[in-house]
């Protein structure tokens, strides 16, 4: 990683846009808590509320229990704004509805640095990306511009939501640019938050929550920082 830039820190205030409950968990979440430990404001805004993400739970059950984990994992590294848009998990379209809702999210917060996960078709060779990352974050990276524009979502200055312009977009991504260094008590936030989103790891593996969520995060950590490609 000793080649990648340094992560800007000139900013106050960052907002995580994702897809599903575990996302920021799964890449961000030490970044996160170092941030919030050094006095900045992180949002966070996930498209679903991840219904369709456990084999044999019924949506209806799945949503309310992965919308409660998401919470519970926020308050682990210290996010206190935490909003569900309510598309469908699994078919999240990306197109002018969704970039609607995000800019509309991106002029609430109003925030310096926008974070999602990889646009990309694969995370790498062999490892195809989900349809609902691929919709999420490429509409991320268009509603930033829409958020700054005020004449394609006119509808949002009559809700009182003036034009923002974000300064920069950091992705979760194969192709990583800029890293963000974290302390071990960064690191360890991250490995809680993960394991909150107990019901769902349990599904992906008899490993125990711990021990996954650990491993995950060590991976996301190597090298004591977290890894983003920066757009700006």
């Amino acid at each position: 990683m000793s080649e990648l830039l340094e992560f800007p820190q000139n900013w106050d205030r960052a907002l995580v846009l994702v897809a599903h409950p575990d996302d920021p968990e799964y890449g961000m979440a030490a970044a996160v808590a170092e941030w919030i430990g050094a006095g900045k404001h992180v949002s966070y805004v996930l498209a679903t509320r991840g219904e369709a993400g456990i084999a044999g739970l019924a949506p209806a059950e799945s949503a309310p229990l992965r919308s409660l984990e998401q919470e519970n994992a926020c308050a682990k590294v210290g996010v206190s704004d935490l909003v569900f848009l309510d598309h469908p998990d699994g078919r999240i379209e990306e197109g002018v509805a969704l970039r609607r809702d995000l800019a509309r999210e991106i002029r609430r917060v109003r925030p310096d640095l926008v974070l999602t996960l990889n646009h990309r078709d694969e995370w790498g060779p062999g490892r195809w990306n989900s349809a609902d990352h691929r919709a999420v974050g490429r509409a991320v990276l268009d509603a930033v511009g829409d958020a700054d524009n005020e004449w394609i979502f006119p509808e949002l200055l009559t809700e009182g939501l003036p034009r923002h312009k974000t300064r920069w977009v950091a992705v979760m991504s194969p192709r990583p640019t800029h890293a963000q260094p974290v302390s071990s008590a960064s690191i360890e936030k991250a490995v809680a938050s993960l394991a909150e989103h107990a019901r769902y790891l349990q599904m992906l593996t008899d490993e125990p929550v711990e021990e996954q969520a650990r491993k995950q995060t060590q991976m996301v950590t190597a090298g004591g920082v977290v890894a983003f490609e920066l757009y700006g």
